[in-house]
Parts: structure tokens; sequence; C-alpha cells
């Protein structure tokens, strides 16, 4: 039966996904979905104006809210590859964090929105990079986070240690075998049977 809900109460919980939207429509539309779309059809557009967004409503919000708004920013800037305004903006994000009650921290970002690791990556952080997987790793009652290995291993690799970073592409595979990016790194880093 229907369900109805009230547009601000939809936009309180679209926050923690960043306000990302999917349009399917059949190929023999486009033209009229590009035109409804107008400027949002394209991509940096669509990115400059979701950072502006979240910038607004950095300053208009609290709490969790205001929490989700930061790193609505990061991941926005991450997509503009402004990866060091995303840093700050995780960093804010992050600052916040303990401030929201136990009960409602979305503990599970990291599981299903990786820009933190691509903006201090990107920014040469690497124990930060590393700090922060093992943070979500830990955190997690099973470590089924193959991104988090991933970029834990990469993180590794900048810092030149090339046997914690084989570890953890393995660990990586043990939990997704098909991971393209774990599996390209063993073989450029020449690790046999990959």
């Amino acid at each position: 039966s229907d369900f109805p809900i009230s547009y601000d109460e939809i936009a309180i919980y679209w926050r923690a996904f960043n306000y990302t939207y999917v349009i399917p429509y059949p190929a023999e539309r486009e033209a009229e979905v590009m035109a409804i779309l107008g400027p949002q059809a394209d991509e940096t557009y669509n990115f400059q104006y979701a950072a502006q967004l979240a910038s607004n409503e950095i300053v208009a919000l609290t709490g969790r809210d205001q929490y989700f708004a930061w790193y609505n920013r990061g991941s926005n800037l991450v997509k503009l590859q402004d990866f060091a305004g995303a840093a700050d903006a995780y960093d804010q994000a992050f600052a916040l964090y303990p401030s929201i009650p136990e009960e409602s921290r979305p503990w599970r970002m990291l599981w299903y929105q990786t820009g933190p690791y691509f903006a201090y990556y990107y920014t040469g952080r690497y124990n930060d990079v590393i700090n922060l997987a093992t943070t979500t790793l830990t955190s997690a009652s099973e470590p089924a986070i193959e991104e988090s290995f991933y970029w834990r291993a990469m993180a590794r690799l900048a810092l030149g240690d090339n046997q914690g970073a084989i570890e953890d592409f393995e660990e990586s595979l043990k939990w997704h075998a098909e991971f393209e990016p774990s599996l390209y790194q063993l073989r450029a880093l020449g690790v046999e049977g990959y």
C-alpha cells in the first residue's frame, strides 16, 4: 500500500546519501530527459551544484545533519578532484562525529562512501588512510570491506611497506575474489597467482 512521506522527511534521509539519484529512461527519450535536467545533466556542473548545496547546509544545520553536509561536501569535491578541499571537509565531518549521540552515529559510512580514502591518499596523508581504514575494519562485526583493505594497502605501498600492502590486497580478495583494483596491484607488484 502507499506510504506517504513528506518531501522534507525524504530530504532528511536523502542527505545521508549525498542526494544521489539515478534516472532510468528508455534511450529514445534521452533528449527529453536531458531537457528536463537542464544544466544538471552536465556531471561537472552537477557536482559543483551539489558541493554548493552542501556548503549551504553546513552553515544551516547542526549535529548529525551537519556531519552529513560536511561529508557530502567532501564527496562532491572528490568527484571534482579537489582532493585538498575534500580532505578539509572530511576533517570537519570527522571532528563532529564524536559529538553525535552514539546511537545516531552513521558508523557504516565508509562501507558505502569511500571518498575520504581518495581525499587523504591523493593529498599524501597515507597514515590517515591507514588509521581510517583500520578503524573502519575493526568497527565492523566482520571485516568484509574490500575497499578499506585496498586503500590501506595503497597507503602502505606509498609508505614503502610492500609486504603489508600485499597482505591487505590479498585480504581484500578474501572478501571479494574478483576485486579488480587489488588484482591489478598484486600483478603490478609481481605477486604470483594473480
